[in-house]
């Protein structure tokens, strides 16, 4: 019974530190680029310079 017990302190501390983690996150502006995302996708990137030397 203890190891269920310390079992589910411990699962519980990890939920919390990986909540703390997203809501610190969120908070410092981790996921406020709305707009470039969805853009990325619609442009191509430019094609690369290559250099020839004669």
């Amino acid at each position: 019974m203890s190891a269920i017990v310390l079992l589910l302190i411990a699962s519980i501390s990890v939920a919390a530190i990986f909540l703390g983690a997203f809501i610190w996150s969120v908070r410092n502006g981790q996921f406020d680029d709305d707009f470039s995302p969805p853009q990325r996708i619609l442009f191509d990137n430019p094609p690369p310079k290559t250099t020839t030397d004669k």
